[in-house]
């Protein structure tokens, strides 16, 4: 039997965890148990701590509710149980097929920008398209590691040339909330609280009125070379990861959102 190390005497239980998981998930114990093919009785006993839960009702319970692969590993280990997925470094020999199949993604949507980023927006690959975007972008924050937060909302990235930059920060500061609410992440926390803080560049001119073909979904609006180019975001993660790190990496593409925008990436390429 696998030994495991207690944590902290003051550390959730995996009741406790369960529970703030099914609550968010806006379930009741009966709908879960339900979902799970269990018993609201046994999902009570569980939640306040009267029944231990096996690992693989553990296991269940975190994939019924959609628990990201890392918190997983924390419900086993306040269960009293080893974590079930590795956490394998990007740059291991053994994540070869991972790292190839992502650059040959992101070159295939050239000449649209695309780049990969890990669960701290962190950029792990981009394409010769990005380039669009990084114009004016001063020099120091596209070093290594680049972040893609940093560079979009810092006063010296991006920020200067989104014409709506005030939807398109809320937007960022939105998607990073929703990750805080799955993850326990102090890194991830720092960062939000950083891009927040940064200034806002200011404008004299109003952002732009949308284009009836972009009403369903937020652009990016930026200026690029004196024209003005409108992308809409989309986001592609694994849909069955078995190791925290390759369950954290996301490739975003950015595709025209008006024909102009179409044309002027294929003049440019």
């Amino acid at each position: 039997m696998t030994a495991v190390t207690e944590g902290p005497a003051d550390a959730p239980t995996v009741g406790v965890l369960l529970r703030e998981w099914r609550e968010r998930a806006g379930l009741s114990q009966l709908e879960l148990a339900l979902r799970a093919d269990s018993s609201a009785r046994h999902i009570s006993f569980i939640e306040t701590g009267r029944t231990a839960p096996s690992r693989e009702m553990v296991l269940k319970l975190a994939g019924t509710l959609d628990v990201p692969v890392r918190e997983r590993n924390t419900l086993l280990l306040s269960a009293g149980f080893a974590p079930a997925f590795s956490a394998t470094p990007l740059d291991d020999p053994a994540l070869d097929q991972v790292r190839g199949a992502l650059e040959r993604m992101v070159a295939a949507y050239e000449p649209y920008p695309a780049l990969v980023l890990d669960g701290c927006y962190t950029v792990v690959a981009a394409n010769q398209g990005i380039a669009a975007l990084l114009e004016g972008v001063a020099p120091h924050l596209l070093e290594p590691p680049v972040n893609a937060m940093r560079v979009n909302l810092h006063p010296e990235g991006m920020a200067p040339r989104i014409r709506n930059l005030a939807e398109w920060r809320g937007h960022l500061l939105d998607q990073m909330s929703r990750q805080l609410a799955l993850h326990r992440s102090p890194a991830l926390r720092a960062l939000h609280d950083e891009v927040a803080a940064y200034p806002v560049p200011g404008s004299a001119d109003p952002a732009p009125a949308l284009a009836e073909e972009q009403r369903f979904a937020l652009p990016l609006v930026i200026e690029h070379g004196g024209q003005t180019l409108s992308f809409l975001s989309t986001i592609a993660t694994f849909n069955t990861p078995l190791d925290v790190t390759v369950s954290e990496l996301a490739v975003e593409t950015f595709l025209p959102a008006d024909p102009a925008t179409a044309k002027a990436l294929h003049h440019s390429a």
